[in-house]
């Protein structure tokens, strides 16, 4: 398939390149999204078959037929003219289905679309698709109902990480430019991790979650999955701000700069404090892979004048799922509360509706049916609740101690697992429970095998204080530009 139009690239578009291609007559909106559906047939539904988009927006083309038409009277639209978006299909969009990957919710159209989206639209971005993902977000392999397995386009023998697996997958296959995720516990890091991308989560209440289908609304966020970090700071741009319909985004209010775009600086690592997060490292055989990719990865930061300081306390991820992260016991109340507000616009209003219905994944049936025991009135859950604020004051006395200015480690502590298999080890868990914003970026790749043509993609993850995304973007910017690990996959 051709993949250039004029002196345009496709692979590897950026935000700029194709508002570059756009100002020099080389490309129009109608063009790119034809080239991008024409690289979804020939990639998601044919050969390798990555199975990550759950449905194509029918109106695509039509959307982009009038951007082009403002275009040539007024110039942009906005910051986001005619980039596609790929949409985790747990985000309302008024026009098209939102399932959550569940065939319980097959034809529910929501009555109008989520702030989220609204933003995205504003600013001129289209909404090309509606990505798979792990059913109702419940876990970490983008398995689902409505559509099956997605594959991991490094290595197809590979789960994409999850939940939001479906968007990681599409976008590091190169289907579209901005990738919408929600995240949980690990889910936008994740498949960030697993197929070389930049995974960014945000300090909660950055972003409205108002028509995302909830998990839980004390970890929820939505988050972005990109090629490139510049892309992901004009994107934060769009979405971040106060919204009356999430009291979380009151949080927000005075706290968000002019542009996060504004703080990518190249030596950006220069004289920074970066703490390595010894505990999060795996001991064994099976995690020298990942272990060796990312002390390259300090090495690097050390070269370019960042300060590596080892931090000894001990946290544990595992026992930060097991025993402070409150998801199972908010998630029947949450999506309770959202399925009953829709009314004859879905066929169930409950968490039990949906396991009486049978139309789920069999994958998932164990979680779910243990969630619906759980829920917020129980004295577990409020001792939960009281340990997230004492791992809270923990990291921040970690960071204020040391004078860090972030804290790093692996994504995941071993690599990204099989198909069939659960994911296991990931350290992600320290952001969405503590809430503090954190982005995974490319780490480099393991040695190449049979399956995976030029290695399976490991991720290292910065995280920073609350609100302090400023700095965030600036030292995640400058890890990619020194290190320029991201690489498209062999297709």
């Amino acid at each position: 398939m051709n993949v250039n139009h004029n002196n345009f690239q496709l692979l590897e578009a950026t935000i700029s390149s194709v508002h570059g291609a756009m100002e020099r007559g080389e490309l129009t909106c109608q063009k790119l999204i034809e080239m991008y559906i024409d690289r979804i047939e020939q990639y998601d539904k044919k050969g390798p078959r990555l199975n990550s988009i759950i449905s194509v927006n029918p109106k695509a083309l039509e959307l982009a037929q009038e951007l082009d038409e403002r275009f040539k009277k007024e110039g942009f639209t906005g910051k986001l003219h005619g980039i596609p978006v790929l949409l985790k299909d747990n985000v309302n969009t008024r026009d098209m289905p939102t399932t959550a990957g569940s065939k319980s919710l097959e034809d529910y159209i929501p009555k109008s679309d989520s702030v989220l989206v609204k933003k995205l639209k504003e600013a001129g971005a289209i909404i090309l698709a509606k990505t798979n993902l792990h059913e109702f977000a419940i876990w970490g392999e983008t398995n689902s109902s409505i559509l099956g397995q997605t594959l991991n386009p490094y290595d197809l023998t590979r789960t994409p990480g999850g939940s939001s697996g479906g968007t990681g997958a599409a976008i590091a296959a190169n289907f579209g430019i901005i990738g919408i995720g929600t995240d949980t516990i690990n889910s936008v890091r994740s498949p960030a991790s697993a197929c070389s991308l930049v995974g960014f989560r945000p300090s909660l209440g950055l972003i409205s979650r108002e028509g995302i289908i909830p998990y839980s609304s004390t970890q929820d966020t939505a988050g972005l999955i990109m090629r490139t970090v510049e892309d992901t700071a004009k994107v934060l741009d769009v979405l971040a701000g106060y919204d009356a319909k999430d009291p979380l985004t009151a949080w927000s209010k005075d706290r968000i700069p002019k542009s996060y775009a504004s703080n990518l600086n190249r030596d950006g690592l220069r004289g920074k404090r970066i703490g390595v997060l010894k505990s999060f490292f795996g001991k064994d055989e099976a995690h020298k892979e990942v272990n060796e990719i990312i002390k390259n990865c300090i090495e690097i930061m050390e070269k370019f004048g960042a300060i590596i300081v080892p931090v000894e306390e001990n946290l544990d991820s595992d026992r930060i799922v097991s025993e402070i992260s409150v998801h199972m016991y908010e998630f029947k109340t949450d999506l309770d509360n959202y399925l009953n507000s829709l009314g004859n616009l879905a066929e169930v209003h409950s968490l039990s509706d949906i396991i009486a219905s049978g139309k789920y994944h069999e994958g998932i049936e164990e979680n779910i049916k243990k969630a619906r025991a759980l829920d917020i009135e129980c004295m577990e859950y409020k001792k939960r609740i009281i340990k997230r604020i004492w791992l809270r004051n923990f990291v921040m006395n970690i960071l204020a101690e040391y004078e860090l200015d972030t804290i790093v480690y692996p994504h995941q502590m071993r690599l990204v697992v099989k198909i069939g298999e659960n994911q296991i080890e990931r350290n992600g868990v320290l952001g969405s429970v503590t809430g503090f914003p954190s982005c995974v970026l490319p780490a480099g790749y393991t040695r190449p095998t049979d399956t995976a043509p030029i290695g399976v993609p490991v991720g290292m993850e910065m995280l920073c204080k609350e609100w302090d995304e400023l700095m965030l973007f600036e030292l995640a910017y400058s890890f990619e530009q020194v290190t320029g690990f991201r690489k498209g996959p062999v297709l």
